[in-house]
């Protein structure tokens, strides 16, 4: 199983961000994580899949930013672990 941790930079807090990226996991299925939004104006997503094509296009979408009023300047993506979730929630 890939887990990732990815923090989104630029206009990500206060344009629908976290939901367009909770939408988006759905949509594509077998993503599971959170996304939440952190004081310092980025946002936080941490999600697994079994699936790396899915996984792939995930990272991607949420490069070009999943909102249409969004603006991903950076996306940090690692490699992590996490306890196992079973949904994609907003934080």
């Amino acid at each position: 199983m890939k887990k990732v941790k990815m923090t989104a930079s630029g206009r990500v807090q206060g344009v629908g961000f976290r939901w367009a990226v909770m939408a988006r996991a759905v949509e594509l299925g077998d993503i599971y994580g959170r996304v939440w939004n952190n004081d310092d104006g980025t946002v936080t997503i941490l999600a697994q899949s079994d699936n790396a094509d899915k996984m792939a296009q995930f990272i991607h979408d949420i490069r070009q930013g999943p909102s249409r009023f969004a603006k991903v300047t950076y996306l940090d993506v690692t490699l992590t672990s996490f306890d196992d979730f079973k949904d994609f929630k907003v934080k």
